[in-house]
């Protein structure tokens, strides 16, 4: 019986740092190449395996004016990854019983409307509260209710938001709203006596020494701090300028770098910040009143999914020309984090993510969706004239019911100027159809420069309830 082949131990070690510098120019390549094709200035990549720094790396400009390379020190701005550290503190009150999931929001705001009355803590947690999202066009352009340029005390911007009307029923529905994360931040304020950052600072940051790791401010001194950037008409331009107000709010206004966010991944293999119960509930997709899982695989802070049968638990964020995304394999103990430098309209940190997942284990690699017979032409013809008209500013506002118009309405300008860029379209290919009580989902590949993801629900009736756009990855 032929024994199988030893190599001696130098030659292992030559394979194994063959194999990984194979990996690294592998990962190198596409991450280059992805920047080129996306035009980001700077770009910071973290690998982590089971807690552990694999990789932490730069690419590209942290500064283009300054000519200032990205390295791991670079700090980013969070956008909603953010998101999660706000969560983690609510759920660390939770586990000391200041704070009730299913608790009415009431209790920690007892002087805000009476339509809150049902809203539970779990709802803000889980976008599914029904409140109003503040941050769209029409609410912070310049005589917007939140115009991003107007500072506000907390109490002032509580108080506004006590002012929207909500959008559904809490707990019908799942719509990401940045609202309810302001709130959670300001329940943290009431419910602690302290800013919402200093309680992260003191319960997260410090404890885990995330040095890096801190509330947006653009006074201090901020060792290694980038700048972020924005693509008009093809020309690189400094980010937009918000005032202090919308720098410090619990949606995502933090600061922190790929070293920093290792020791938080690390933490979260553990018990050190919060118990296995509580990090449990906070990874599974929280159902709606029906029973049924939200649309948007949403847990406490974090989207939960599956790829290729392997547990993906992720988040994404955007602001002042920053995106950033990071992807925990959790089956695979790996985690891929990108930060980046450029706006949300023109940068997908999370492709990229993924991207690199995919070359680091094959398994993990994202694979296009192949196109289903598509039985009802009739729908395909109707959506690309609606892609059409969004293209050209003249969406039929007959098509819609009245709260999705009311919804999408305010953000056409932007989507008319993206699909611009993009188009034209080439190609229309139908994904996945399912219905939900009365009302037929779809899928669909658009082909233009790069292909898009478009979902659309449709009633009864045959209007259209909701369309969300979403770069194919």
């Amino acid at each position: 019986m032929r024994k199988p082949l030893k190599l001696p131990v130098v030659m292992m070690f030559v394979c194994i740092s063959a194999c990984t510098a194979f990996a690294q120019e592998n990962v190198d390549a596409y991450v280059k190449a992805e920047m080129q094709r996306q035009k980001i200035p700077g770009l910071a990549l973290g690998i982590y395996r089971g807690g552990k720094i694999d990789r932490v790396q730069g690419y590209g400009l942290a500064n283009v004016e300054l000519d200032v390379p990205v390295k791991p020190e670079t700090v980013f701005q969070s956008g909603s990854v953010g998101k999660q550290f706000t969560a983690t503190g609510i759920m660390m009150l939770v586990e000391e019983g200041k704070i009730h999931l299913d608790d009415s929001i009431l209790k920690y705001f007892p002087d805000g409307p009476q339509i809150w009355a049902p809203v539970k803590v779990r709802n803000l947690l889980s976008h599914t509260s029904g409140i109003g999202e503040y941050e769209n066009e029409e609410r912070t352009k310049p005589d917007g209710t939140f115009y991003l340029r107007l500072d506000n005390t907390e109490d002032e911007l509580y108080k506004k938001i006590t002012q929207m009307p909500m959008d559904f029923q809490p707990g019908e529905r799942w719509r990401y709203t940045n609202t309810n994360f302001v709130l959670l931040g300001m329940m943290i304020h009431r419910v602690t006596g302290k800013f919402y950052g200093d309680f992260l600072a003191e319960r997260i940051f410090q404890p885990l020494g995330m040095t890096a790791t801190r509330v947006i401010s653009e006074e201090d001194i901020i060792p290694n701090r980038s700048s972020g950037y924005r693509l008009v008409k093809g020309q690189l331009k400094n980010q937009e300028w918000v005032s202090p107000t919308f720098n410090t709010t619990a949606d995502g206004a933090l600061y922190f770098n790929v070293l920093d966010l290792s020791k938080w991944d690390a933490a979260l293999y553990t018990e050190r910040l919060l118990k296995k119960s509580s990090l449990d509930q906070m990874w599974t997709v929280v159902p709606l009143n029906n029973g049924e899982p939200n649309s948007g695989n949403y847990g406490f802070g974090w989207g939960i999914d599956d790829l290729n049968g392997h547990r993906v638990i992720q988040h994404g964020g955007a602001w002042q020309g920053f995106t950033t995304y990071i992807a925990r394999y959790v089956d695979d103990k790996l985690t891929i984090v990108v930060l980046t430098n450029l706006d949300s309209a023109h940068s997908n940190p999370g492709k990229i993510a993924h991207g690199v997942a995919g070359l680091l284990n094959p398994a993990l690699m994202p694979t296009p969706a192949k196109p289903i017979e598509d039985k009802e032409p009739q729908v395909t013809i109707m959506l690309r004239a609606v892609l059409d008209g969004v293209a050209e500013g003249k969406a039929d506002h007959e098509l819609f019911t009245p709260k999705c118009w009311e919804e999408i309405s305010p953000e056409l300008g932007t989507m008319a100027e993206y699909i611009k860029e993009i188009g034209p379209m080439q190609k229309l290919e139908l994904l996945k159809r399912s219905e939900r009580n009365t009302d037929r989902i779809y899928t669909y590949r658009a082909t233009f420069k790069e292909a898009l993801l478009v979902r659309l629900r449709l009633t009864s009736d045959s209007k259209i309830a909701s369309l969300t756009f979403d770069e194919e990855e």
